[in-house]
C-alpha cells in the first residue's frame, strides 16, 4: 500500500474512533438504528497501521515493538 494510502487510511481510522467516542457505538431513532464500528477493532486496526508506518512495513516483524529490561542488584 503506498504511504499516502495508509496515512490516508490511519486519519480515516481516528476519525471513526472520535465519532465512536462522542456519538456512541450505536443508537436507535424510532425503527431505525445506526451501529458505528466496533471500537476494539478500529483501536486494534490504529495500532497496526501505525506500527507499519513508524517500521517503514507493512509485513510485521517477529519481535517488533519488543523490549527487554535487565534488573541488577538482587
Amino acid at each position: 500500500m503506498a504511504e499516502t494510502a495508509k496515512k490516508a487510511l490511519l486519519e480515516q481510522v481516528n476519525e471513526a474512533i472520535t465519532a465512536v467516542l462522542m456519538g456512541g457505538q450505536s443508537y436507535r431513532i424510532g425503527s431505525r438504528s445506526l451501529t458505528r464500528g466496533d471500537l476494539s477493532e478500529l483501536m486494534s486496526l490504529r495500532d497496526k497501521l501505525a506500527a507499519e508506518e513508524e517500521s517503514g512495513s507493512s509485513d510485521p516483524q517477529l519481535l517488533e515493538r519488543t523490549y527487554v529490561a535487565f534488573f541488577d542488584g538482587r
